[in-house]
């Protein structure tokens, strides 16, 4: 596991939106951003999963949360121009974007792949994030040091059989972070990092090795300590890495 001890003020009047926010990684990242000062931005598709975090974040004392609700899928170029526009009228500037949000798609060869589940992985994978990063940049270049983290995978390191369109929307993943790197590498104060969450207990991991023990995993909550490190100060010097939560 990652070693890092998160002071609780770590990431106190930051602004951070996080997709995926309603459920296993995001929500463990949500809830913890909070806890160190963060007023999170949940971005997810299922509001009632939203507001359930919401809640836990304000009885938990954190600061109070805003909820985009935001299809990846389906989401076009004018909802997220429209969502940029909300966002500098709320909040002005965003201090960090953790891309969480993915979709596994199925295991199957490339060869009896379904083209309409590629392109559906493709698009909430790879080609959303790519769009909303690219809206958010002006209010993320406002920030005094902003981080933006892309969610990463080890079959985005090393393809492997029947990963399929999930595999190959992680590659793209690295490939996007590290071209976004590169390009505000000493142009701006904003960097762009990958993490590998690894084997953690989410519904994803249990639909991908239907076999597995859950209790051999660890529960999100336990891999945050990379999470919050790359969203905070201690971090500013690391950009363009893809970095191992476990």
């Amino acid at each position: 596991m990652f070693e890092y001890h998160a002071p609780d003020n770590l990431l106190e009047n930051k602004i951070i939106l996080v997709t995926g926010a309603g459920d296993g990684i995001g929500r463990a990242a949500a809830l913890s951003y909070a806890a160190h000062g963060a007023t999170v931005i949940l971005v997810g598709k299922t509001i009632e999963k939203l507001d359930k975090v919401y809640d836990e974040i304000e009885a938990a004392g954190g600061p109070k949360p805003a909820i985009l609700p935001l299809n990846l899928e389906t989401a076009t170029e004018h909802d997220l121009i429209d969502i940029t526009n909300t966002l500098d009228k709320e909040f002005g500037h965003i201090d960090g974007l953790l891309h969480n949000a993915s979709v596994l798609g199925i295991r199957t060869p490339i060869e009896s792949y379904d083209p309409v589940t590629w392109q559906q992985v493709m698009q909430v994978n790879i080609n959303t994030p790519f769009l909303l990063t690219q809206t958010l940049m002006p209010l993320l270049h406002r920030s005094e040091n902003a981080s933006i983290i892309f969610t990463s995978s080890s079959v985005g390191r090393k393809g492997r059989a029947y990963w399929g369109a999930y595999s190959v929307s992680k590659f793209a993943t690295e490939g996007l972070m590290q071209v976004l790197a590169d390009e505000v590498e000493n142009t701006a104060n904003i960097r762009a990092n990958c993490i590998n969450p690894g084997a953690t207990r989410t519904k994803m991991r249990a639909y991908a090795y239907p076999g597995e023990q859950p209790e051999t995993n660890p529960e999100p909550g336990e891999i945050m300590p990379l999470y919050l490190y790359l969203m905070g100060k201690d971090s500013q010097d690391i950009n363009g890495q893809s970095l191992d939560a476990q």
